[in-house]
């Protein structure tokens, strides 16, 4: 066959292989290309190798989980040289993490890069590759993959990490190995089931993150591991936390000769064997080795002739390492050490004594001392032999102290406190003295009684008392008397010199501080002591304030009794130093004597102002307080100040003096009282009167008596015959107490009644006198008003009955509708004895006869209801009526009212004899 016939009938055949032609014909340029830009640029130099790959070695280390990669270095590397480092796993050739590395040009002949895994090595195979990149630009082939071979299992599960130590906070993973063919189902963390991770090859493994360590005494971390045929494998892991940086840092020396760093380590570290922490110090700036130090401190030798350092400080353990360094100069870190405190006590004070250590003894010292907690002295010393000694005063007696010393070389570095060493003062009793004189009217013996308390300062120890020693001596004579324990008084009669008293109290240890008391000269009855009151608290108490005194020269003394009377009482006192006039008594227990206030006073440097003693004061009782000035002659009463804690209002009853003097308008009250009693419940200020009336309870008088030794008033203003209930109260600052009363009745005014009387029969007898010149005019009015007319002949008697007897019957025949009914009479005149007709006396005209009148001179209205009124006029010969009806009277009532008039006539039948009187009457009787 021909070739033209095969290319005709296969023509795609002959493309495909121009086709390879061409393609190696332009790779071969390519290349060539390439090497002619090689060998043309003059920064290519060192990469003669670069078209080889690298030949790295690996290097494993498990506990870290982290992979060593090294190479050797080609000798024409630059510093743009770039190396491509990928890592796999599995089996499979996961790639895991790929990154460029960047190599200075350093003299070192191999480079060396470390990458830590998330994932333990144990866990699965881990390979690396690597190849460089020629002027970040021209790849090398890959080198060879190099594997670090996980652990396989074989019958069992395994867990990775095991028995590592991990950092508190991290996230860490945790894998589980299963033999070939088996799936692992479950991994717990601390009994807690997590999501599984596949990592390949049959691996599992979980993620936790921020790891705890736990509260319980064993800091393990326990992990279990479960696979499908059952089987279970457990592992545990320690966990803490990274080396902590050393703080504050410092340095001294205590001799020169020999320096002593010390630091803060921080957090405490549990100790465990499978984390030992190390500790190293570094002197910088020679060539001195490293130090081994303990955990906090370290100790090395001096570089003579050296005084400034420097140091660093290393701590380093399994999860990495911290540093600190500190520089100082050697003398301005001197700190004396002392050794052997001693302690050698008193009452109030102590000896102390310590020993400096060192070739410190060319220098003044300068030392604190502490007795208490808030108690530091600064003081200086200096010795040749390095023994230092200070006595401390100013010490309370019997008290529990612990004394401890530090020392400075310039007063701006101390040493170290000292151990405390612990001593005890010895007890202080003392005895509070004090006296009461009774006095004998029929001699010049006195009775004195000396009373004592004991008081044992401190507590801590128990101090016992066997008795008491008494010494007095007077005119050149002592006698001694001996005293049981239990007892705190001794009576003694003197004569009427001064005599000087002691008493001491003896114990096992010997005797207490002595008390001494002087009983002056009989006193001086022209000198009286000055009397106060006093007002109480309002806590309850007593503020007592007194005049100082110059002739006092050792204080002053108080003295009361407790149940608010001078008889049967229980007799307190207090001692005051000198200096102090002011005294506060509240209402409690609490008992201090003069001889704590004045060691405190003396050896504690304090100025009481104020001194506090408590009395247990109640309120509505007297208590009287002598105060006593302490003079070289002995004790001398001052002044006497009574008082009460609190006024009661309810105080006895005053008792009236009877009978009462008493006139018609006034009453004197007398009553008696006791005001200065001192069982009164309060000061009696006055008193109060008060009158009422005994029916009514009215208050009409009130009065208070300002003065309480007044004790009687006069109540004027009173009624006569009127009965009284007079009241008397006494009256204290907080109100009036029980009141008496007493009921009485004022006398009769018989001065007034015969004033009554006299009066108008004086008032008669003037006129009399002054009228008697005019007796006979006044005889004839009085005729003409009291005398009857002439031949009238009236019977008063049978007038009366005749009018009663009238009005009865009229009052029957009342109608409802008639409001009132009045008689008027108009004018009543003597008839002529002339005329035999009624006349209107006032008309003197004829025409004016009763005939002779008109209708209307007598009206009567039918809106009215008048009455007939009937007069009788009686004479005693002749006798004339003359009668005044009204005739409508009986018309009914239900009939119309029209008004009418009708006419009053009077007839008159006279006898033969007209010689009479009669008179008309006219009026009418109206409704309204």
């Amino acid at each position: 066959m021909l070739p033209g016939s095969v290319c005709s009938q296969r023509p795609e055949s002959h493309f495909v292989f121009l086709a390879k032609r061409m393609r190696n014909v332009g790779l071969f340029c390519a290349h060539l290309l390439g090497l002619c830009l090689i060998l043309s640029d003059p920064q290519t130099e060192g990469c003669g190798d670069s078209g080889l790959p690298p030949k790295p070695d690996l290097s494993a280390f498990r506990e870290n989980q982290s992979l060593g990669v090294s190479w050797p270095r080609n000798h024409d590397a630059s510093e743009r040289d770039v190396y491509e480092i990928q890592i796999s796993r599995t089996k499979k050739r996961t790639i895991v993490y790929d990154t460029n590395v960047s190599i200075p040009a350093v003299d070192s002949t191999r480079y060396t890069w470390t990458w830590r895994s998330d994932l333990p090595l144990e866990c699965v195979d881990h390979s690396v590759r690597m190849r460089s990149i020629c002027d970040q630009t021209a790849p090398s082939p890959w080198s060879n993959w190099i594997t670090n071979y996980g652990t396989k299992a074989t019958d069992a599960p395994k867990i990775f990490p095991m028995e590592r130590m991990l950092k508190e906070g991290s996230s860490e993973m945790f894998c589980c190995v299963s033999p070939e063919g088996v799936n692992i189902t479950s991994i717990t963390f601390r009994n807690i089931p997590y999501p599984l991770l596949n990592i390949g090859d049959g691996v599992k493994a979980i993620l936790v993150s921020n790891l705890e360590i736990p509260a319980s005494f064993i800091k393990i971390l326990l992990l279990t591991c479960t696979d499908s045929t059952g089987k279970i494998r457990y592992a545990g892991n320690f966990i803490s936390f990274p080396p902590q940086k050393p703080r504050n840092l410092s340095c001294a020396t205590s001799d020169m000769t020999k320096i002593t760093c010390s630091w803060d380590p921080g957090r405490k570290r549990d100790r465990n064997k499978r984390n030992k922490q190390t500790q190293k110090l570094y002197i910088e700036n020679t060539d001195h080795a490293p130090i081994d130090c303990e955990p906090t401190s370290c100790t090395f030798p001096a570089v003579p002739l050296q005084q400034e350092y420097t140091i660093r400080v290393e701590v380093k353990h399994l999860l990495g390492e911290e540093r600190a360094t500190y520089s100082f100069n050697i003398s301005d870190r001197v700190s004396p050490v002392l050794e052997k405190v001693r302690g050698i006590p008193g009452v109030t004070d102590v000896s102390l004594s310590w020993t400096v250590l060192g070739n410190l003894t060319r220098n003044k010292l300068l030392c604190q001392v502490s007795t208490a907690a808030e108690t530091i002295r600064e003081l200086t010393f200096s010795s040749e032999n390095g023994l230092f000694n200070v006595r401390l005063e100013g010490l309370h007696p019997n008290t529990n102290y612990s004394a401890k010393v530090r020392c400075s070389v310039n007063g701006r570095f101390w040493g170290k406190w000292t151990q405390s060493e612990p001593f005890t003062t010895y007890p202080l009793v003392t005895v509070d003295l004090w006296r009461r004189i009774q006095y004998r009217l029929d001699s010049d013996v006195r009775h004195v009684t000396l009373l004592w308390k004991t008081h044992v300062v401190g507590r801590a120890t128990t101090v016992e008392i066997k008795g008491y020693t008494v010494k007095w001596s007077q005119g050149g004579q002592t006698v001694t008397e001996q005293k049981d324990s239990r007892q705190n008084q001794a009576d003694i009669s003197i004569g009427p010199k001064k005599c000087n008293f002691t008493v001491q109290a003896v114990l096992n240890t010997g005797s207490s501080v002595p008390a001494h008391i002087t009983i002056p000269l009989e006193d001086d009855p022209a000198m009286p002591p000055l009397k106060k009151r006093l007002s109480g608290t309002l806590a309850g108490g007593f503020r007592l304030w007194w005049d100082e005194q110059a002739s006092v020269t050792r204080g002053y003394t108080v003295e009361w009794c407790t149940v608010g009377s001078t008889e049967s009482c229980t007799l307190q006192w207090i001692k005051v130093p000198e200096g102090n006039n002011t005294l506060l008594l509240p209402a409690g227990k609490l008992f201090c004597s003069f001889y704590v206030f004045l060691f405190l006073q003396t050896w504690m440097f304090i100025n009481f102002s104020v001194l506090l003693f408590t009395g247990h004061f109640k309120p509505g009782f007297r208590y009287s307080f002598y105060i006593y000035g302490c003079t070289e002659q002995g004790d001398k009463l001052l002044e006497i100040q009574t008082g009460y804690t609190q006024e009661l209002s309810s105080v006895q009853y005053p008792s009236i003096i009877e009978p009462v003097v008493s006139t018609h308008a006034s009453v004197m009250l007398e009553w008696h009282y006791d005001e200065d009693d001192p069982a009164q419940p309060a000061f009696i200020t006055g008193y109060l009167v008060t009158v009422q009336e005994a029916a009514s309870n009215k208050l009409v008088f009130n009065v208070s008596v300002g003065d309480p030794r007044q004790k009687s008033v006069t109540i004027k203003g009173l009624q006569e015959d009127q009965e009284y209930v007079c009241s008397v109260s006494a009256l204290t600052r907080v109100g009036p107490g029980l009141s008496a009363s007493i009921t009485i009745r004022t006398k009769h005014n018989y001065f007034s009644l015969l004033a009554k009387i006299l009066t108008p029969i004086l008032l008669l007898l003037s006129c009399a006198v002054l009228m008697w010149p005019q007796r006979k005019m006044l005889k004839n009015g009085l005729r003409e008003i009291f005398v009857y007319p002439a031949g009238m002949n009236i019977k008063p008697p049978e007038f009366e009955n005749f009018l009663y007897e009238t009005d009865r019957k009229l009052q029957s025949q009342k109608v409802e509708e008639c409001i009132s009914c009045d008689v008027e009479v108009l004018n009543i005149k003597p008839l002529w004895h002339e005329s035999s007709t009624l006349r209107d006396p006032e008309c003197a005209d004829p025409m004016c006869s009763p005939g002779s009148l008109p209708s209307s001179s007598v009206p009567i209205q039918t809106g009215y209801w008048p009455q007939s009124a009937v007069l009788l006029f009686e004479r005693a010969t002749n006798q004339e009526m003359v009668a005044i009806s009204n005739k409508s009277y009986l018309s009914p009532i239900a009939e119309p009212q029209q008004v009418e008039f009708s006419q009053i006539r009077s007839g008159f039948e006279t006898s033969d004899s007209l010689q009479g009187s009669c008179a008309a009457v006219y009026g009418y009787i109206s409704d309204s």
